[in-house]
C-alpha cells in the first residue's frame, strides 16, 4: 500500500502536540468520599457561579448513590485551584458532588433502584455505621489544573469537556468558558425583574441559561444581523469574544432597558409570549419582537402602536415558526418583518378565518 502524504512532517506534528500540551498542567489527586464531603460544605470545593443549577432528576441521583455501592468505576473530577486559599473550583463534576453531599447529609432519599433494591426508600442514615463508614471511604480521583495554568487556558479546558461531553447548555458553556466583564454584563442584564416580567421562560430553562442566551442574542443581533450566516452558537461565541475587551456598556444597557419598557407598555397582555396562558417564550419569537422594536425605535424613537393586530397575521406566524429558524434569510425576514410592522410600512396582511 502507498503511503499517504500528510502536510506536515512527522517530526513537526510531535514538536506542536509538544509545545501546545505544555500549558495543560495538572496534578491528579484522590480523596475519600468523607474529605470531599467536608470540603464541599466548607466551600474548599465548590461550584462556581457560571456553573449550572442541580439539574439532575431524583432518579439520576439514585443511580449514581447506587453505582458508588456497587464499586462502579467513576470519572475523574475535573477541577482548578482558585483563590489565594486555593480552593478547589469544579470544572466537571458538580451534579456528581452536590448528590454524594445530599445523600451524606441525609436529604436524598433512594428510590428506582434495580439492583440494590432493598436501599429503595432509604436515607444515608439508615445504613449501618459500618456500610456508612465503607461508603464514606470510598476514594475518587480528581484531576486538579495547577494555579499555572492562564485564565485562556482554563476556558479552554472548560470548553472542551463541556462541549464534548454535551452536558451544559451553550449559555452555561460561555459562563464558564468567557469570564470577561462583557459576559458579566450579559448575565447582569439576564436577572433584569421586568426582563422575566414581559419575557416568560420555564423554570427548567431558565436554570439552564435561557435568559442569558436570550439577552446574548438580542446584542449580537442588534448589532450585526446581517452577518449572521448559518451557525447560531459560533456566531454569538464570536461576538462575545470581540467585545470581551471594550464594549459600550451604557448605551446597550439603554438600548435593552428601552427594548424591555417599549414591549412592557405597548405589547401588554401577552408581551413577547404568544398567549397570556404560555409559561415559555420561543427564541425566535422573542429574536424577531426584541431586535424589531429595537431597530423601530431607532427609527422612530417616540414611536406607539396604533395596531397589534399584525401579531395574529399569518405572515408573522410564518417568519417565526421555528422550521429552519436559524436560516440567515429567514433571521433577516422576521426582525425587518417586526419592525416595518411597528413602523406601519406593510399592509395588506393576511388572517385565518375564525
Amino acid at each position: 500500500m502507498a503511503k499517504r502524504e500528510i502536510k506536515h512532517s512527522i517530526e513537526d506534528i510531535d514538536e506542536q502536540i509538544n509545545q501546545e500540551s505544555i500549558p495543560y498542567d495538572y496534578d491528579t489527586k484522590e480523596y475519600p468520599v468523607e474529605v470531599i464531603i467536608h470540603k464541599f460544605d466548607q466551600g474548599q470545593i465548590f461550584v462556581p457561579t457560571y456553573q449550572r443549577q442541580f439539574v439532575w432528576k431524583l432518579n439520576q441521583r439514585a443511580r449514581f448513590i447506587e453505582s458508588v455501592f456497587l464499586g462502579v468505576p467513576i470519572m475523574p473530577f475535573l477541577v482548578s485551584v482558585s483563590g489565594k486559599d486555593a480552593e478547589l473550583e469544579i470544572i466537571d463534576g458538580s451534579q456528581r458532588i452536590r448528590t454524594l453531599a445530599e445523600y451524606c447529609n441525609g436529604r436524598l432519599k433512594l428510590s428506582g433502584l434495580e439492583k440494590l433494591t432493598f436501599l429503595n426508600g432509604t436515607r444515608f442514615s439508615d445504613l449501618s455505621t459500618a456500610r456508612q463508614n465503607k461508603f464514606l471511604l470510598r476514594d475518587f480521583r480528581f484531576h486538579v489544573v495547577t494555579e499555572n495554568a492562564k485564565p485562556e487556558i482554563r476556558a479552554d479546558i472548560f470548553n472542551r469537556v463541556n462541549t464534548s461531553s454535551n452536558k451544559l447548555t451553550s449559555s452555561e458553556t460561555r459562563r464558564g468558558a468567557y469570564q470577561y466583564k462583557f459576559y458579566n454584563f450579559v448575565v447582569e442584564c439576564s436577572q433584569n425583574k421586568l426582563f422575566h416580567e414581559v419575557c416568560p421562560i420555564s423554570k427548567s430553562r431558565s436554570d439552564r441559561g435561557e435568559y442569558e442566551e436570550l439577552a446574548l442574542r438580542f446584542f449580537a443581533y442588534s448589532e450585526s444581523y446581517l452577518s449572521f450566516k448559518h451557525d447560531v452558537s459560533s456566531f454569538l461565541d464570536d461576538y462575545v469574544k470581540a467585545h470581551k475587551s471594550s464594549f459600550d456598556e451604557e448605551r446597550m444597557r439603554n438600548a435593552f432597558l428601552t427594548m424591555l419598557n417599549f414591549a412592557k407598555k405597548e405589547l401588554a397582555p401577552c408581551y413577547f409570549a404568544r398567549s397570556e396562558r404560555d409559561k415559555s417564550t420561543p427564541r425566535v419569537r422573542f429574536e424577531a419582537l426584541a431586535v424589531g422594536i429595537h431597530f423601530a425605535l431607532l427609527e422612530k424613537p417616540n414611536l406607539t402602536v396604533k395596531d397589534r393586530n399584525w401579531l395574529n397575521s399569518i405572515e408573522f406566524k410564518k417568519v417565526t415558526t421555528s422550521d429552519a429558524s436559524n436560516n440567515p434569510g429567514r433571521l433577516k425576514e422576521r426582525i425587518e418583518f417586526v419592525r416595518d410592522c411597528l413602523l406601519d410600512k406593510i399592509e395588506n396582511l393576511t388572517y385565518e378565518e375564525n
